[in-house]
């Protein structure tokens, strides 16, 4: 190594020394001290030799060395001066050590000589006990020993994941977006009943047992109901997000009221920390309280504030400082559950979770949901008893519940004829139609009259929530008493969507067949009286007022939905999963809908055939006899 190069070496220990040094002491007071030693004046020299002088008298603290070093001590006096500070950084560490555990020793015994100060107020007031204390408590006592059986609802809810029946597709959905390496907040939609609290209840359960998941076994799991959190402008009270209670008025500890100082009450939010917050009925929540959460979920984090907080004071608990400071810790995955429609929910918070699905229940599946409860319940139950209950409701909730209602029946009556308690329970049709009677529940008649044909009446299919159904459209020309003078009659409850619909119908009619409905006395009718909210059922009015006019009979086995346009083509319109399964409950076998629609028809319903139709002549072959069809287009050409 050449001379230039040993400088070199010299000077960057020199100055690594230096900063050793600078850490340790302090520049303030490293300056202090080098000058009382006088080795202020060394250090700043230029000359390595000097600088090594003056290290020695700051280290060792002794002004007296005034040898300057030679170059073959160099190597010596690093080493003497690098142990000195490394005896003074071992015994500092170690002083520091003490005096921790000192102030912790002296701040337990202070607790202690507090608590035993107050035990001995407590005996010579008495106690904190008295008789009228000690009543209520054996009293609660006795409560805790009482307590009924478990409930009937909890003891047939799923246990696993597949035994929720009908929702194969949501369950799956719902699994995988957790155990994803990077979960997304999830919104379930939903008719009620149909098992989307259960399936959140579940998911939890089965994700942490597939590998390499996020979630712990120590992960909790946060239920709350949305329509029980209302948002306080005064931020007193926040069960969701947390809120601080001043010393003054919301009663803070006792030993935070004498300093004036306030604490965080931490929220669900908080309590949901690393794990799953659901929130059941989130749709009925404020918007307001929707955009604070969604400012939580971003930040991961609650941050409190108050006007009694000071952040100078030394007598802030650690804990409370820090969640002022900091914040309190929010890092959750929330998964919400609504009945409503997905606009009922805060656009922005929508558009940051992910939506799962979930489907009405067939009457099929209704009846496995109900043949199970009744095997747990090691009762008989008739077929035709399941069926009634099958046609009565589409929850699975709710079709529980009427097996229970029954099984309770079942028992009273069977104890009045003095029956054996050992005697296996069977519930009968007769049995179960006195219980849908108690319950104001009654079959719906059928809307599908078979193979059947009638004149002027049309199936068209409608959204009611999450739930299809079926709207019988039926319509009754007259010839007008004079030509031109005819005059169209409508239901006013429909809606002004469904009117529009009406003069479309008649523009197109017009337009195909030369047919004018001013000739015609023409009397629309929307059986039930519901309202139409869009254009979904103009191609079913288009059909009864064909068949009214022209007196053609269309088949009833056999719905439409799409709206149809002037041009005679059919336009894509919402709700298609929703509609087919109204459908399919309904019993029809066959379906059209507008061809654009073609990506919603991928679920499955067996049985059921769906047909796609881009315009009025691929949709008649399916409602009108050939002949029929052959006369309308010879008018036309005509």
């Amino acid at each position: 190594m050449g001379p230039e190069q040993q400088t070199a070496a010299i000077r960057r220990r020199l100055s690594a020394l230096l900063d050793l040094i600078n850490r340790i002491y302090g520049t303030e007071k490293m300056i202090l001290k080098a000058g009382k030693l006088e080795a202020l004046s060394l250090i700043r020299s230029s000359r390595p030799a000097q600088q090594l002088l003056g290290l020695q008298r700051l280290v060792l603290e002794n002004p007296t060395l005034d040898e300057i070093p030679t170059e073959d001590r160099y190597a010596d006096i690093f080493d003497e001066l690098e142990g000195a500070l490394a005896a003074l950084m071992a015994r500092r560490s170690l002083e520091e050590s003490l005096e921790l555990r000192i102030k912790e020793r002296l701040e337990e015994q202070h607790e202690k000589y507090l608590q035993e100060i107050k035990k001995e107020i407590y005996k010579e007031w008495g106690g904190v006990e008295s008789p009228q204390t000690l009543k209520k408590y054996a009293r609660t006592e006795k409560m805790f020993a009482r307590q009924l059986s478990s409930t009937v609802q909890k003891m047939l809810r799923p246990a696993e994941l597949a035994q929720i029946v009908g929702q194969g597709e949501a369950v799956a959905a719902l699994v995988s977006r957790l155990a994803s390496p990077f979960p997304p907040h999830i919104i379930l939609y939903g008719p009620p009943g149909v098992g989307k609290t259960t399936a959140a209840r579940l998911a939890l359960k089965s994700v942490q047992k597939i590998p390499g998941t996020l979630f712990s076994e120590q992960a909790p799991f946060v239920e709350v109901d949305g329509t029980t959190l209302r948002w306080d402008p005064r931020e007193i009270a926040d069960p969701l997000l947390g809120s601080v209670h001043d010393p003054i008025y919301q009663g803070a500890r006792r030993n935070l009221v004498d300093g004036g100082i306030p604490e965080p009450k931490l929220g669900l939010v908080s309590d949901a920390h690393g794990g799953i917050l659901f929130i059941d009925e989130i749709g009925e929540m404020d918007h307001t309280l929707q955009n604070r959460l969604l400012k939580v979920l971003e930040d991961k984090r609650v941050f409190f504030d108050s006007a009694y907080y000071d952040p100078t004071d030394t007598q802030v608990p650690k804990y409370i400082r820090l969640l002022f400071e900091k914040g309190a810790p929010a890092d959750f995955i929330l998964i919400g559950a609504t009945t409503r429609s997905p606009e009922a929910i805060s656009p922005a918070f929508r558009s940051r979770c992910s939506a799962v699905y979930f489907e009405p229940l067939t009457p099929t599946e209704i009846e496995e949901i109900v043949n199970g409860a009744a095997a747990r319940l090691d009762l008989e139950i008739a077929p035709a008893a399941v069926r009634l209950i099958s046609r009565c409701t589409g929850e699975g909730r709710r079709a529980v519940n009427l097996l229970i209602d029954a099984y309770g029946r079942a028992l009273y009556e069977d104890r009045r004829r003095g029956g054996e308690n050992n005697e296996k329970i069977v519930i009968g049709a007769a049995l179960m139609e006195k219980v849908l009677t108690g319950n104001r529940l009654y079959p719906p008649p059928a809307v599908c009259t078979g193979k059947m044909v009638e004149t002027g009446r049309a199936l068209a299919l409608g959204v009611n929530g999450f739930t299809g159904q079926v709207l019988e459209i039926e319509a009754l020309a007259f010839p007008a008493a004079a030509a031109g003078r005819g005059d169209i009659r409508f239901n006013e409850t429909a809606g002004s969507m469904a009117r529009d619909s009406v003069f479309v119908a008649a523009s197109l009619l017009r337009s195909l067949t030369g047919v004018e409905l001013k000739d015609f006395d023409l009397h629309l009718n929307i059986i039930g009286g519901g309202n139409i909210d869009g254009p979904s059922a103009g191609a079913a009015i288009f059909l009864a007022i064909l068949s009214a006019v022209k007196e053609v009979p269309l088949r009833q086995d056999c719905a439409v939905t799409g709206e149809i346009s002037l041009r005679g083509q059919l336009k894509p319109v919402g709700g298609i999963t929703e509609k087919l399964y109204g459908a399919r409950l309904a019993g029809l076998k066959k379906t059209v809908v507008p061809a654009d629609n073609r990506l919603e028809t991928g679920c499955s319903f067996p049985g059921m055939e769906i047909v796609l139709a881009r315009d009025v002549e691929a949709l008649l072959p399916h409602f009108l006899p050939e002949s029929a069809i052959v006369e309308l287009r010879t008018t036309k050409e005509v």
